[in-house]
């Protein structure tokens, strides 16, 4: 079995509550092969430095939470491998365009707050079936990609509009409301097209498409903005007069007219 070689671990470190400045800090793990990052930041903890915050939860790509910039690329620590990385020191640092708590943990309040913003979840006043909602393969493949979201954020922190635009919904968010308007099961498309276009919806995105190049899951952002594009012009063209989300909800209702919502 072949000896674990070296790498150094250079971490981002700020505390706000003690710190006055950011700072790095540099450790030295066994890089053992197929060790990812999250598994040598968390030696880290366990061995050299307990004070060490990141944020982690499934360990296997699917939650997200480990996102993370690591050696000029914002990724999922749990899936990236230090190996696979072809560097001798590797380079950590925190989500970008987000407060940062500690160290590598970064306040998601802002982007959860977007998230709500475009309703994700189903709007449908047709009777309740019995069983479910059908689609057809077809329909079904419409939101296949969008299905694959996981929410980790990478896509938001590499965006250059989300820095100078903190209003922007940014690319994460409009690819859950892209998901949403294109559900053949959904009613609210006029809706959903009507929040997302503003300056601060889909036309703030300038299509650099940096959010599909650091997609964990190959989700392409830009791809969805694109097609929310052509169904806003498509709505203001057959639907001059639809009242935007804001009048729809005036009506003392806490949800737009379209229907009622469902997961």
């Amino acid at each position: 079995m072949a000896e674990p070689r070296k790498a150094t671990l250079k971490v981002f470190r700020f505390d706000p509550e003690v710190d006055k400045e950011p700072h790095f800090s540099s450790y030295q793990v066994d890089a053992r092969k197929g060790m990812t990052v999250l598994e040598a930041l968390f030696d880290v903890l366990e061995n050299q430095d307990g004070s060490l915050a990141f944020r982690y939860a499934c360990r296997g790509a699917v939650c997200g939470s480990c996102a993370m910039h690591i050696n000029g690329s914002y990724r999922l620590a749990c899936q990236t491998q230090i190996g696979e990385l072809g560097a001798g020191q590797v380079v950590v640092q925190p989500l970008g365009h987000l407060p940062i708590i500690k160290d590598l943990v970064v306040d998601m309040t802002s982007f959860f707050e977007k998230y709500e913003q475009v309703m994700p979840y189903l709007i449908n006043n047709s009777p309740t079936p019995e069983r479910e909602r059908l689609q057809s393969m077809k329909e079904r493949a419409r939101i296949d990609e969008q299905l694959d979201c996981i929410l980790c954020a990478c896509c938001h922190a590499s965006c250059t509009m989300t820095l100078t635009d903190d209003r922007y919904l940014g690319p994460a968010i409009m690819v859950k409301a892209d998901r949403f308007a294109s559900d053949s099961r959904d009613q609210a498309r006029l809706t959903r097209l009507a929040t997302v276009n503003s300056e601060h919806g889909v036309w703030r995105c300038h299509t650099i498409f940096n959010c599909a190049e650091v997609c964990p899951k190959e989700v392409n952002p830009t791809h969805a903005i694109a097609r929310l594009k052509r169904g806003a012009i498509v709505r203001r063209l057959l639907h001059p007069f639809a009242r935007r989300p804001q009048q729809a909800q005036s009506t003392g209702s806490g949800a737009p007219k379209e229907g009622n919502r469902q997961q």
